[in-house]
């Protein structure tokens, strides 16, 4: 059902449909660059009541084929959140999760593997974990997203935040970290604090403290 209910993701992306509204902040490496990790933690809001809410940290690739996502889903009335890539090209299965609830800390990470033969997510909190691999070598991740995706609902749950934020990519340019975000149709009231960046050989790293949606502009 994931799966299938995520293609909205993959089609508003693409630009062959609207029905979700959207609130994203989006990071791109510069050409020629790939992120090769993207981790940190995600800080639950509540949730007013079942709706089709997905907020979720993710990856997008240069051939704007899907997104590789941790996505809170808030459909059942209780917070689920599991790893994913939506939604075909490759077609694959759904990950693992687990039910998390407001005021919780959920840590994730996406990783490509050091042989290059896939991406491993793993997400946690307190007494639960879920790990899986996906068959996403071929993808080149030139995008990073922290996203609120909404159906039918409003941004009626407060802020959502994101905190101890580590991206690396390939390469050795790190203007994509010292720069703003992209703001999707200035859509969104955000803040960004404690931004580090450092190269090593050919490896870019950025760190952020805080990574904050506040609220709809």
């Amino acid at each position: 059902m994931m799966i299938v209910t995520l293609l909205l993701s993959f089609l508003a992306f693409s630009g062959q449909a609207s029905a979700a509204t959207w609130y994203f902040l989006r990071y791109y490496t510069p050409s020629g660059a790939k992120f090769t990790s993207f981790s940190g933690e995600m800080v639950i809001p509540a949730l007013p009541k079942a709706g089709t809410y997905y907020l979720w940290p993710g990856l997008q690739p240069t051939d704007n084929s899907g997104v590789y996502q941790n996505v809170l889903d808030g459909r059942s009335g209780t917070w689920w959140i599991g790893s994913g890539w939506c939604c075909s090209n490759p077609s694959l299965p759904w990950g693992g999760g687990f039910n998390t609830y407001a005021g919780d800390t959920v840590t994730f990470s996406n990783t490509l593997k050091s042989d290059n033969s896939g991406w491993t997510s793993t997400i946690s909190k307190s007494g639960s974990t879920a790990t899986d691999t996906f068959a996403l070598a071929s993808k080149s991740f030139n995008q990073v997203l922290f996203a609120i995706e909404l159906t039918g609902v409003s941004w009626d749950f407060g802020q959502l935040a994101f905190k101890n934020v580590r991206i690396t990519s390939t390469g050795t340019d790190s203007s994509w970290c010292n720069s703003s975000p992209e703001n999707y149709n200035g859509a969104t009231t955000y803040s960004i604090s404690g931004v580090k960046a450092s190269v090593s050989g050919n490896t870019v790293t950025c760190t952020i403290s805080s990574v904050i949606l506040q609220k709809p502009k």
